[in-house]
């Protein structure tokens, strides 16, 4: 899937594309690419820090999974890539247990991932330009739902959100406002245990 096929977002159910991602480099990897809009390997390698050898072949492997694809033609060895969906959903393929916990493995990964760039935000706010400073960058909720509830809440949250990544695609800085910068958006939703009192 290409960013110019769709609404960007993408859903991913295909266990050997659930285990090619849950892999701390390639989610950070991701992130980074998207972020930036292209790269190469190179420049991959030197913002990881890692070796351009390793940063190609967890491209490749992305790319095996449709995560990421070549930006343009050009010399092989230079070629930028880019990523294939803003946006993810990862769901367990009905009627196995392996993929549920692929999804349950890459989604701890992408749960530390926002805590470490929340830590990150947290050293480095009080340099930040005063409004963006005085964003906590945490909002807590906790709500009775029943699955119906907590499916529209979803459902909103991404008519929210695609909008803004339709509006701004990645890569295109001429479409996004000068003073926008990349922000991580996370929405996790975690039904808790009920108490012996229904609490």
């Amino acid at each position: 899937m290409s960013l110019e096929s769709g609404s960007g977002r993408r859903s991913v159910s295909d266990p050997l594309a659930l285990r090619a991602l849950a892999h701390p480099v390639r989610l950070k990897l991701l992130a980074l690419v998207g972020r930036e809009g292209t790269m190469t390997a190179a420049d991959v390698g030197r913002q990881l820090g890692i070796s351009q050898a390793l940063a190609s072949h967890h491209l490749r492997h992305l790319a095996k999974y449709g995560f990421v694809e070549h930006a343009d033609a050009g010399d092989n060895r230079e070629r930028p890539w880019r990523i294939t969906a803003v946006s993810h959903q990862f769901e367990a393929a009905a009627g196995s247990p392996e993929p549920a916990e692929s999804v349950d493995l890459l989604n701890r990964h992408l749960v530390e991932q926002a805590a470490a760039q929340l830590a990150d935000w947290q050293q480095r706010r009080a340099d930040e330009d005063p409004g963006w400073a005085e964003h906590p960058g945490v909002t807590q909720n906790l709500l009775y739902l029943t699955l119906d509830e907590l499916t529209e809440l979803k459902r909103r949250w991404d008519e929210l959100v695609a909008p803004l990544a339709a509006q701004r695609p990645l890569g295109d800085t001429g479409r996004r406002p000068a003073d926008a910068v990349p922000v991580n958006l996370t929405l996790v939703a975690a039904p808790l245990r009920t108490t012996p009192s229904g609490g």
